[in-house]
């Protein structure tokens, strides 16, 4: 088999480990070949391709980032572009794809399977987000990368005795909020899924001043408050539709500074969480999706995606894992408010 590989979406610490486990075992034990799609979903839209062998993936299992390269390319949202992709497919010789994204990546991959396109989803999110499968790799990564930044602002923190924010990504989803805030001994996190009260947060900005401690607050980018407290500005959307967020932790801090009076200052990780070298954990999680994922490809096992469960790597059908999102429940929010202010 001629076997497609591409990346879409936002970079990921692990994606480079997956197309080495793909590569390796497919090349080693099944004796397949591959073909890269460079940007995502544009490659194969325009047929753009680069050689993908042995050789190509020595070396790029600790490296961040793809090197596919990746975008926000959305082939559904393009006239004809299915039957580009089709057509492109055929041209190349690729006889099947794996696609390596979240869930706008693995959205398209489940409409291209609807319309006999062979594809193999692997779950690839820093805000593990998707449906089906226990964790994403990436997440871990950004989690630790969160979790440093906050160890750091507490000193400082303390030394100016200034209310410290740090926003962290997480559009719909606020797991990297939740674990890097509690992971880090945040005093407040702010996720999507519970609109803020304002007044509350100034309350447990007070309250840890009163201890003759700095307040951090840790606070995912789509978080928002409560409708009629706070002004937010609309921002543009992005091929999927999504609005380009980030700038929240800013209004935050003016507000806690017009409230309290204590002087609040922000910090926005953004692509930082994104970049460098992905942890261990990452890096066996990217490998393993990689292993399974070439064996699903190679038993003709399409419209699947790749997931864990428990310790586990089962496949689940792409329906499944594209259907909704997996948002932080609110038992598990309930966990990390005990340690609010």
């Amino acid at each position: 088999m001629r076997i497609g590989v591409l990346t879409g979406g936002g970079d990921c610490p692990g994606l480079n480990a997956v197309i080495r486990a793909v590569v390796r075992k497919g090349v080693s034990v099944y004796g397949h070949e591959f073909v890269g799609f460079r940007d995502g979903w544009r490659g194969p839209l325009e047929g753009d391709t680069m050689p993908l062998d042995i050789q190509a993936v020595r070396g790029i299992l600790p490296r961040g980032g793809t090197i596919l390269g990746s975008s926000r390319t959305n082939p559904i949202k393009i006239e004809g572009g299915v039957d580009r992709i089709k057509e492109n497919l055929l041209a190349t010789g690729v006889d099947a794809l794996i696609a390596i994204g979240g869930e706008d990546t693995l959205g398209v991959a489940k409409q291209l399977y609807d319309r006999e396109v062979n594809v193999v989803g692997v779950p690839k999110t820093i805000d593990n987000d998707l449906s089906g499968t226990d964790y994403t790799f990436g997440f871990d990564t950004a989690v630790n990368i969160a979790m440093e930044a906050i160890d750091r602002l507490h000193t400082t923190a303390e030394s100016h005795h200034r209310a410290l924010i740090c926003e962290v990504m997480g559009r719909h989803a606020g797991w990297i909020a939740l674990h890097a805030g509690m992971a880090g001994g945040a005093n407040v996190i702010l996720i999507p899924e519970k609109p803020f009260d304002i007044d509350r947060v100034c309350e447990y900005v007070e309250s840890r001043f009163r201890t003759r401690y700095s307040p951090i607050i840790v606070v995912a980018e789509g978080a928002h408050p409560i409708e009629g407290q706070m002004e937010l500005q609309a921002g543009t959307l992005d091929a999927f539709g999504h609005v380009r967020l980030g700038g929240i932790g800013e209004v935050l801090a003016k507000e806690i500074e017009k409230r309290t009076g204590k002087e609040a200052r922000t910090t926005v990780l953004g692509h930082i969480q994104r970049g460098g070298t992905p942890t261990a954990y990452d890096r066996v999680l990217a490998t393993r999706f990689g292993l399974q994922a070439i064996d699903a490809a190679h038993e003709g096992d399409y419209g699947k995606m790749v997931a864990l469960r428990g310790t586990d790597i089962v496949r689940v059908g792409l329906d499944e894992a594209t259907a909704e999102l997996k948002t932080v429940p609110v038992s598990r929010y309930s966990e990390a408010e005990v340690f609010f202010g």
